[in-house]
């Protein structure tokens, strides 16, 4: 059977999905060329906007269609429209859907499969066909790897260069904004061992980034009495991509209260780990943040940044920022364009702000900045990043940076700087991907720069 799965939302639904993936391949299945010749569909949903939900929703309207016409097709529903919680309340509201797979949980896919198959529908995987399988699955894989091992699907082995590992599942912080706790659940750290099985598969695999996610991924092990931080999982990752020539280490996403001059150090001390920092301000008013329950200042953020650029010579950092939040008004939204005019990011995703169910804005605060006044600040912001990061890259004319290649892009080579700064280069005479170019830069711009290799490092 064939199978194909739509991602919405963040890099740990990306993660998710890959690992649905592996255990689909696990089990004979492939991924199809496209959704129209796909047995199993699966959307794996984000629902921290609406306009995410909205858009799970437009997608499962189609599939109800598509079950009509084809009922024998498996429709798999996962990740936060699903939630933590028993998904009872959907059956009867999505029929066309046959199982339903909470966050980071493929196990009632797997099940599910398993189930269905018949012993006649087993017996037609030929024996030639289990055997070539098993074959690979052990060259990727070999045993002792443990728990945490991940198989690539078939295309992506040997081309994926980039790939994320997921280190703590769900939230436990509970800003008043945030879905993510009633849908992924409180914090779960994941074991050591399977970390470094998964990172291990991934690098014999082809890969050769590695990011490692978590909702608030600086508090790591905090729910692990004695075990190890995020430093401490740092150090230990960094000596697996030593031995597995992995060139290149990230971690998001950052928390300001949580983020400690080890973690920043240890940053700073190892080579593989990139840097970059993606650590979120949400807003650039301390009313504004006390409402959302970051429980941080302004004055400490700014303090932040600058331990930040102090520890980590060349870093770059990212943030976060919702504009029209209950009660935000054209002073406060101000506060936040002063705010990031004077610190001047490497780059901030932008959100309107748009109650969610079950979260204290949502039961609390009306929402009370019209939709027009949230396009407004969204654009006024979208206009000062442009400006603020086509000086921050104008610098790099002329220079020289080492970038890790992607894949090819419209007749380019793509890749990214340690800081992630996306770097496109022409260049026919060989296959730059996965590999370390030295590339000058010839032309720069807000989100991109243009360059010509130079010889190649690795």
């Amino acid at each position: 059977m064939r199978y194909h799965i739509w991602t919405l939302g963040c890099q740990m639904n990306v993660a998710d999905s890959q690992r649905l993936a592996s255990e689909l391949e696990r089990l004979g299945h492939h991924a199809a060329d496209s959704p129209d010749d796909a047995d199993i569909l699966v959307i794996n949903t984000c629902v921290v906007r609406q306009s995410a939900e909205d858009k799970a929703y437009g997608r499962l309207g189609e599939l109800a269609h598509l079950k009509r016409a084809a009922p024998d097709k498996v429709i798999g529903l996962m990740g936060c429209l699903v939630g933590v919680r028993d998904p009872l309340r959907l059956r009867e509201k999505l029929p066309q859907v046959d199982v339903f797979l909470p966050p980071s949980d493929p196990a009632p896919m797997v099940d599910f499969l398993r189930d269905r198959e018949s012993e006649t529908a087993a017996r037609a995987l030929d024996d030639s066909a289990r055997a070539a399988r098993d074959r690979l699955q052990d060259s990727v894989i070999p045993p002792g790897d443990g728990v945490g091992a991940i198989l690539l699907p078939a295309h992506e082995r040997g081309t994926l260069i980039s790939a994320h590992v997921p280190v703590v599942y769900g939230c436990s912080h509970a800003c008043a904004f945030c879905i993510i706790p009633y849908r992924r659940g409180i914090e779960q750290s994941r074991p050591v061992g399977e970390i470094v099985a998964h990172v291990r598969s991934l690098a014999r695999q082809g890969v050769k980034e590695i990011t490692l996610l978590g909702q608030i991924v600086d508090r790591y092990g905090k729910d692990v009495p004695d075990g190890p931080n995020l430093a401490q999982l740092l150090r230990i990752v960094h000596d697996v991509a030593e031995e597995e020539d992995v060139y290149r280490i990230r971690f998001l996403t950052s928390h300001p209260n949580w983020m400690t001059p080890e973690l920043l150090d240890t940053v700073a001390d190892l080579p593989r780990i990139m840097p970059q920092i993606e650590v979120p301000v949400q807003a650039g008013n301390d009313e504004v943040l006390e409402r959302m329950r970051r429980g941080y200042t302004v004055r400490q953020y700014r303090d932040l940044v600058a331990t930040i650029r102090d520890r980590i010579p060349g870093v770059a950092i990212h943030c976060d920022i919702i504009v029209g939040f209950p009660g935000e008004t054209a002073d406060q939204f101000q506060d936040t364009y002063d705010l990031l005019a004077d610190l001047k990011l490497d780059k901030v995703h932008l959100a309107r702000y748009s109650p969610r169910p079950h979260t204290v804005s949502q039961r609390t605060m009306p929402d009370d900045v019209p939709p027009g006044e949230k396009k407004r600040r969204h654009a006024a912001l979208e206009d000062l990043q442009a400006q603020v990061v086509a000086a921050i890259n104008a610098p790099f004319l002329g220079q020289t940076v080492v970038v890790l290649v992607e894949d090819q892009h419209k007749g380019k080579w793509r890749g990214r700087t340690p800081q992630n700064k996306l770097v496109f280069f022409a260049d026919d005479s060989q296959d730059w991907r996965g590999r370390l170019a030295p590339v000058e830069v010839t032309w720069t711009g807000p989100w991109s720069m243009q360059g010509r290799v130079l010889v190649p490092v690795r």
